[in-house]
């Protein structure tokens, strides 16, 4: 089944051009298919590459998906077109209301800021709040995932020496995890961040999160991502969703602010100098199952029928 997005979104010719199959709007609601509905709030400055590589993800399962996009009112957007923002996204003060059966917040440049030093801090909290009534389950990436472990169970994050950046080589932490269903004993993710979470502060609660992957580097183990025992929540500490060349984009930009960038390690093939995609299959196999065991296993029927009224305290 398909992903539903407008027509003339950019991701919808893109996904069309790569045959994964979308949907337009307008067929879409001529269908009596009771769709998933997942709210997507994108963080990254590159809005129009990221609900590409969300919605390409999303498209590879059996289920009809409809994605409402939202942004922070109170931040105010510098890389995409107001047009595009004004077309394709809404914002938290008019959906929530409203249910969804997922929830996606992605990561965002701000790592290096204290939490409470992002002028969309309180209401990035708010939304975090939402969530505990009108969610079924939600994925937070990267910082998303940050601020989210921050905000929910008080686990902090801390300056690297020098930034992780590559791909790197990941092993599963359970034996038997239906997120990683289907996926090899040793596979990649992509990691961007200049900042890291404390494996000691994942023990201390230990009875509330599971540690599902993780990866050693210098000798130290890193989560990449965890769970909540319930399903509810998923944090994944890396960019699984990225493109082929998102991490050589990245390099390049970084390359003319300053000199002492750190070269992407296990991305570029040095004899064909170009770049072998190793995390697609994972990242495939990630959101399908996430999709199917803690999405459309976990929602009810009905569950667009408002049950809960939100309130902000």
């Amino acid at each position: 089944m398909p992903i539903i997005i407008p027509k003339d979104i950019p991701a919808y010719e893109t996904l069309k051009n790569e045959n994964i199959f979308v949907m337009s709007t307008n067929r879409a609601n001529t269908q009596d298919i009771r769709p998933i509905d997942i709210l997507i709030l994108n963080l990254m400055p590159t809005k129009i590459e990221t609900e590409t590589q969300l919605a390409r993800l999303l498209a590879n399962s059996s289920l009809q998906i409809n994605v409402t996009f939202i942004v922070p009112k109170t931040h105010e957007v510098k890389n995409t077109s107001k047009s595009h923002l004004d077309k394709f996204y809404t914002t938290f003060d008019n959906i929530k209301d409203k249910n969804f059966d997922a929830l996606i917040v992605t990561g965002a440049p701000v790592e290096q800021l204290e939490f409470d030093e992002v002028d969309y801090w309180s209401e990035l909290k708010e939304i975090f709040e939402y969530s505990k009534t009108h969610v079924t389950t939600s994925m937070f990436i990267c910082w998303g995932a940050q601020a989210a472990l921050y905000h929910f169970y008080g686990i902090n994050k801390y300056p690297l020496d020098k930034k992780l950046f590559g791909v790197y080589k990941h092993k599963k932490s359970v034996e038997f995890e239906p997120l990683l269903n289907g996926i090899d004993d040793v596979f990649y993710i992509p990691q961007s961040r200049h900042t890291y979470n404390k494996e000691s502060d994942f023990e201390k609660i230990s009875d509330k999160l599971i540690p599902l992957v993780h990866f050693n580097e210098n000798g130290n183990k890193h989560t990449t991502i965890l769970k909540s025992p319930d399903n509810k929540q998923l944090f994944i500490l890396g960019h699984i969703e990225y493109d082929k060349y998102t991490l050589k984009g990245e390099y390049l930009r970084d390359l003319g602010k300053r000199d002492d960038v750190p070269y992407p390690c296990n991305y570029f093939n040095e004899e064909t100098k170009d770049v072998d995609v190793l995390w697609r299959s994972t990242a495939n196999l990630i959101y399908y199952n996430w999709l199917n065991y803690y999405v459309y296993q976990m929602t009810p029927y009905d569950f667009k029928k408002p049950t809960i009224k939100y309130k902000n305290e």
